[in-house]
């Protein structure tokens, strides 16, 4: 995970790494580096990224000029970021989940791509419904899932704890039923990207695609039949049941901002939140955890998944359409008003009607765009969602000291940090892209009050 902070810059460019949107970084540009052994190239989403380890002031003189490395500091102290700012230090040095798990996540897709063909000699459908698992996602369900599986394992065991085949049963179903949602939104909003390529309903007949992810659901309601636990099979089915229902509610509209904003957080939660909080309540119940363990697990994956949708939400507003692999404004365009825009209406009114309406009228979109944009929306969006990453953290930090404790601790960050890739020209006339993480400012007092009212309502 890259960072540039004012006052310190390390950071080496490797051949071919790839930064999180896919950008490829030439060596011979910079290498600024005080500490050996160097960092190793970190994971983040399913993206390659280097991880910058932070050094002392000397740092301007190996490699780099100190006027060439003030630039570069200059530089990322003005970057505009999405970041939502770090979380404090809870004791934990830097742990690379997706590293830490690599033999438990690894050949994860291709299992699921296997327990899907082996239940249909249908080549068309098969081919539907493994469109979605070719590895190219974040897999952070599964992620959070199995790490969360082996720090109960760990908290309730020891370190002689193991992976039960069960809870990575449970990794593959939350990203079956998450993919079989995506078919379905696909469906409904019609879509015309994912993931940076072209969406299933673009491919195939509508109707074809949409059995395909009843088909998907089937598969995985037979895989939650098979770990032969009721107790997770009632928790799991609940994921399927608030998924229908959060579809139903973005459908519709609230007359008044109170009512508006109570349905948009219990949407989220119905449509995002629920399949994680379960997943890990899953896992942890499968590890023979007590009740309070697997509260405590619940409530990190429902507070870790508000925080990822208010980030998904806020980088809809301010990412390119390169890195989301969709178009921007996407949520304006079906209708749908997210935390920016809801906490706009505070300075912006005139933003109500367009929700009611569902932005439909010619040159809603843009309208709510730059009104989104001119509020503090973004910046209450950006504090809601660090909250909720800084309660998942604090409960994480109630589980036993071990790596997967760290790791999920490290996961909120990661989630509230999105990496951003930038172009930096430094005065050595050296052109490298970095992968840069700023951090922004927490709000004003004022700016929390106003955030806290509204999410209270």
């Amino acid at each position: 995970m890259a960072c540039l902070s004012p006052s310190r810059l390390c950071a080496r460019v490797q051949d071919k790494l790839m930064c999180q949107f896919g950008h490829k970084v030439r060596r011979q540009t910079v290498f600024v580096k005080l500490k050996p052994p160097g960092p190793t190239p970190l994971r983040i989403f399913g993206r390659t990224c280097q991880r910058v380890t932070t050094c002392g002031p000397a740092c301007g003189s190996a490699g780099m000029g100190p006027a060439a490395a003030g630039a570069v500091r200059r530089l990322a102290s003005s970057l505009q970021s999405t970041s939502t700012g770090s979380l404090p230090d809870y004791g934990t040095q830097i742990v690379d989940p997706y590293r830490l798990l690599e033999d438990d996540l690894n050949g994860i897709y291709e299992d699921i791509r296997s327990e899907l063909e082996r239940n249909t000699n249908q080549a068309e459908l098969n081919t539907i419904a493994t469109y979605y698992f070719d590895g190219q996602g974040k897999a952070l369900r599964p992620m959070v899932a199995i790490l969360m599986a082996r720090a109960v394992n760990y908290h309730v065991y020891g370190e002689n704890s193991a992976l039960l085949p069960s809870q990575r049963q449970v990794a593959m179903i939350s990203e079956m039923i998450h993919s079989a949602s995506l078919i379905h939104d696909d469906v409904i909003d019609q879509s015309d990207f994912r993931r940076g390529k072209p969406s299933v309903n673009v491919l195939w007949n509508h109707k074809k695609v949409a059995m395909a992810g009843d088909f998907i659901l089937a598969v995985a309601s037979m895989m939650i039949a098979r770990l032969r636990s009721d107790e997770v099979t009632l928790v799991l089915s609940q994921v399927v049941t608030d998924l229908v229902q959060g579809e139903f509610m973005q459908l519709g509209s609230k007359e008044t901002e109170n009512e508006r904003f109570a349905h948009y957080l219990t949407k989220t939660y119905r449509k995002t939140t629920s399949l994680i909080a379960n997943s890990v309540k899953a896992v942890a119940l499968l590890s023979g955890a007590d009740e309070a363990t697997s509260e405590l697990a619940f409530q990190y994956g429902r507070n870790l998944g508000l925080s990822f949708q208010l980030v998904d939400d806020l980088l809809d507003f301010v990412s390119s359409a390169q890195a989301m692999g969709k178009p921007t404004a996407a949520d304006l365009r079906l209708g749908l008003a997210t935390a920016p825009v809801l906490f706009a209406c505070e300075k912006y009114p005139e933003l109500n009607p367009m929700i009611m309406r569902r932005f439909q009228e010619a040159g809603d979109v843009e309208k709510a765009f730059e009104l989104v944009h001119k509020s503090r929306g973004l910046e209450q969006t950006r504090f809601l969602a660090r909250k909720h990453g800084l309660e998942a953290a604090r409960l994480a930090a109630d589980l036993t000291d071990s790596p997967y404790q760290k790791a999920l601790v490290v996961t909120t960050d990661l989630v509230l940090n999105r990496i951003k890739c930038v172009r930096v020209r430094v005065r050595v006339r050296v052109r490298v892209r970095v992968c840069v993480r700023v951090r922004n400012n927490v709000p004003t007092h004022n700016e929390r009050a106003n955030t806290s009212n509204v999410y209270r309502q």
